[in-house]
């Protein structure tokens, strides 16, 4: 398996187990005592925006077109 089909796999996984963002937000939110609240919450939701971009990639356009370039 080389880089590429490594990434493809990796952006499928995370796509399909979005759930788990918030459970590692929260392991951690935990293990420091809510002390870097405000910056965990920031990284949840950079991560839960890649996560819904990387199931957007992967899933392909219902009608069988193809998607419109985003500019």
């Amino acid at each position: 398996m080389d880089f590429t089909q490594l990434t493809e796999k990796a952006k499928v996984i995370v796509g399909k187990n979005k759930q788990y963002i918030d459970k590692g937000a929260d392991a951690i939110d935990k293990a420091t005592k809510g002390k870097y609240k405000s910056q965990v919450d920031k990284g949840r939701e950079a991560a839960k925006s890649a996560a819904d971009k990387f199931a957007d990639d992967t899933n392909p356009p219902k009608d069988g077109g193809t998607t419109p370039p985003t500019s």
